[in-house]
């Protein structure tokens, strides 16, 4: 585990922030803006991905003093990883070049890490701007059929955003971090069953708040990208019956004409020999927690 280490204003900072971006300067200077105000003083690392757009100029100009990682080409979630190498401090905050944090959720989340030994990721409160909606999938995870344990906070959960997510820095690279073959659409459920797999717990807390100012509109691709993923996440971590029964579903969809399931065939068509080549099966527990949260059925949480 790291030491502490000098935060932005001269405080002792242990969560440092994380950001992956890609020629969406504008956003990434107003994200840099809050959290160079925030009490925390964190350190901020941000991943340029590739950017034509000037973002790099534009952060090593800024006042904040966010250090500047730039691999040359578009690493997608996989800069996250990146960051979390040079990162100096035990925590990792996570963000986008839209979201930012409420004022006092990482020391929040630095007690509830301290406090809880076996705590290796917590999803935050995700709140979209402006208007302050509830994300739905703050829904979701509150709603997660998972029962608590004493020995870990808020609500167990296999999924989170990955905008708004604080990690245990050591547990997060144990695990591997986000995997590279998933790009981005999905990648977080990978990560949540290999941190729950390893005996790190994953939960949501809502008292932890994350604010997310996305662009209007679906992004493109989005879609297709979900669903390429989540094939390939079955191929590389569950049974052999349920990547077939992916599939077997995807191509059925492919076959009645459904908006790009096609495309997400083809893509992860292409990717399956990687896929295939790193397949590890998740232990039998965790597949019984993964079947409790895929029945929709809700379960009486208990200590």
């Amino acid at each position: 585990m790291s030491e502490p280490v000098p935060g932005a204003c001269g405080a002792t900072a242990r969560t440092t922030v994380a950001i992956i971006t890609r020629n969406r300067r504008e956003s990434l200077l107003r994200t840099l803006d809050r959290l160079q105000a925030l009490p925390e003083s964190p350190p901020v690392l941000v991943v340029d991905n590739g950017s034509t757009d000037g973002t790099a100029q534009a952060v090593r100009a800024h006042p904040s003093g966010a250090r500047l990682l730039s691999p040359g080409h578009n690493t997608g979630a996989v800069g996250r990883n990146l960051a979390a190498r040079h990162a100096r401090t035990p925590y990792g905050a996570f963000s986008d070049d839209d979201s930012w944090w409420e004022p006092g959720a990482l020391k929040a989340a630095e007690a509830l890490f301290d406090t809880y030994p076996r705590l290796g990721l917590v999803a935050a409160r995700t709140v979209v701007q402006p208007g302050a909606s509830e994300d739905p999938v703050n829904a979701l995870l509150a709603g997660s059929p998972l029962p608590t344990r004493a020995d870990l906070p808020g609500t167990p959960v296999l999924g989170f955003l990955g905008c708004a997510a604080i990690a245990r820095r050591s547990a997060f690279l144990a695990a591997g971090g986000y995997h590279g073959l998933l790009f981005f659409g999905g990648e977080e459920t990978l990560l949540a069953y290999d941190l729950t797999a390893a005996g790190w717990g994953v939960v949501y807390e809502p008292s932890l708040i994350s604010h997310h100012g996305p662009a209007p509109g679906e992004r493109p691709g989005r879609t297709v990208a979900l669903r390429r993923n989540s094939l390939l996440t079955a191929w590389l971590r569950r049974p052999l019956p349920r990547a077939l029964g992916e599939t077997a579903r995807l191509l059925q969809d492919w076959r009645g004409g459904c908006p790009g399931a096609g495309r997400a065939l083809r893509e992860a068509l292409v990717m399956m020999p990687s896929a295939l080549r790193q397949r590890r099966r998740l232990p039998g527990w965790v597949e019984a927690q993964i079947a409790l949260v895929e029945s929709g059925t809700p379960r009486g949480r208990r200590r």
